[in-house]
């Protein structure tokens, strides 16, 4: 009996124990953080900085160029992922709850886009702003409208059928009016920066403005206008700098082209001495391979730069020195 009581009172002094040691952990968690999520006053008291959440890396890229110093810019999509094929989790939306701004391109591109506002919630501090409005857009027959960034986009979601070309970026004259979007959208939510938003944006135009001027000048003079890219995703850049294009693949990177087409394709090529078949970096060359071994063309490398590779980010490469590793590719296939 006594020995009984005994154990009975050991097991009792460790569970006493066990529930001290318990509770001392959870005053020590929440001394050091709350999971309530903070308001854009208290993230910005915390680092001096606005967050700002983007969905792909060109809108990463400008955003950063013109926040600065002022804005924690974070990346929704990891390098060396295609943004056709990505569709965010919780872990996502629980960042861009937390942020000031919430920036996506539109116009078809992020087909999540539509759940993930609702899931953000009306009540949450962060801005939604879509960066492609007052770009004219591409429809899939080649014809054009204005976009003001209001109409319905649900029948652009489905990527195997995307009726619009959500490609804005792949123009610098379409990343300059992209540049102004975020840069008044950075300035209504934190205005007491206004002069370095702007002054800053200023900065990214110019590098913009001598980037389209060496598009115009370079294109311009090249003897040849055809270019037969692997993905239908130069159509603003084809469109502002007098290109044809003709692709294996539709607007979604990866819509099966029909036999019929393969050989449609191969026939402009040699009709039309067409030297060089274009490939992406993120996506498969396989088709293009094909293609060029069947017409005895070369390949080489035309960037929709939908994202970094690992080993571009680690190199340092940007938005401005890869579409000038594009126009360098261009060049050299109109010759």
């Amino acid at each position: 009996m006594k020995r009984t009581l005994s154990n009975t009172f050991r097991i009792l002094k460790k569970r006493h124990f066990t529930i001290i040691i318990t509770a001392l952990c959870l005053l020590f968690l929440s001394a050091c953080g709350s999971t309530t999520a903070p308001s854009v006053e208290e993230s910005k008291a915390a680092n001096g900085r606005i967050s700002v959440v983007t969905s792909f890396y060109p809108i990463y890229y400008l955003a950063g160029e013109i926040g600065g110093d002022h804005a924690n810019v974070i990346n929704l999509i990891p390098a060396g992922v295609e943004p056709h094929d990505w569709s965010p989790k919780s872990r996502e939306l629980n960042e861009a709850s937390k942020a000031s701004l919430f920036l996506y391109n539109g116009a078809g591109l992020e087909g999540w886009v539509d759940g993930f506002l609702k899931g953000l919630g009306k009540d949450k501090a962060v801005k939604p702003v879509q960066v492609s409005t007052g770009i004219a857009l591409i429809e899939a027959d080649g014809s054009e409208h204005e976009h003001d960034g209001h109409e319905d986009g649900e029948e652009h979601h489905d990527h195997g059928s995307l009726t619009t070309d959500p490609h804005t970026w792949v123009s610098p004259k379409s990343a300059m009016v992209m540049a102004g979007n975020i840069k008044n959208a950075l300035i209504e939510v934190d205005p007491a920066y206004t002069a370095d938003y702007e002054a800053n944006y200023e900065k990214l135009k110019d590098k913009l403005t001598r980037l389209d001027s060496k598009f115009q000048a370079e294109i311009g003079q090249a003897p040849r206008k055809d270019i037969v890219v692997s993905h239908q995703a130069f159509g603003y850049l084809a469109r502002d700098y007098g290109l044809n294009q003709v692709a294996i693949m539709g607007l979604s990177p990866d819509a099966e082209p029909r036999a019929q087409d393969l050989l449609r394709i191969s026939k402009f090529v040699k009709e039309n001495d067409v030297r060089y078949i274009f490939f992406e970096e993120l996506v498969t060359s396989t088709l293009a391979d094909t293609l060029a071994r069947e017409a005895g063309v070369e390949t080489l490398v035309l960037n929709p730069i939908e994202g970094l590779t690992p080993k571009q980010e680690q190199a340092g490469e940007n938005f401005i020195s890869l579409m000038e590793a594009n126009l360098q590719n261009l060049v050299k296939a109109l010759q």
